[in-house]
């Protein structure tokens, strides 16, 4: 959980908090068509552990929030700028519009999906 003081209170946020906003985030970025599990074990498991759903998992580092992603990337787009689009777009939701430090997003491509050929007209 990060907390935050502040002179009015005190703020938390529930890793699941955060791996909801992460997950959303990660939805919109352009050559994702999918999150997978971590391994074929962590979906038998349904992702018990904290802080995770599906296709992420959040942890507190020493500096801040440690993202790890684990995306399904369209055939035939270039995989590190798919990657790294999800990087900046996470790290940008996380700093900006939730306000966390971060510490590391990292992005695990598990596979490629090859969508169907338009039909012919």
């Amino acid at each position: 959980m990060t907390v935050r003081d502040d002179k009015f209170g005190r703020i938390a946020v529930s890793q699941t908090a955060i791996a909801s906003l992460v997950a959303e985030a990660v939805k919109e970025c352009y050559g994702v068509v999918g999150m997978s599990s971590r391994s074929r074990l962590d979906e038998l498991a349904g992702s018990l552990q904290r802080g995770s759903r599906k296709g992420v998992e959040i942890s507190e580092g020493a500096e801040g929030v440690v993202a790890d992603i684990y995306v399904v990337v369209e055939y035939g787009m270039p995989i590190s700028e798919v990657a790294s689009g999800v990087m900046r777009r996470v790290y940008f939701t996380l700093a900006e519009t939730a306000g966390l430090p971060v510490q590391a997003v990292n992005v695990h491509v598990q596979g490629l999906r090859v969508s169907d050929p338009p039909p012919l007209v």
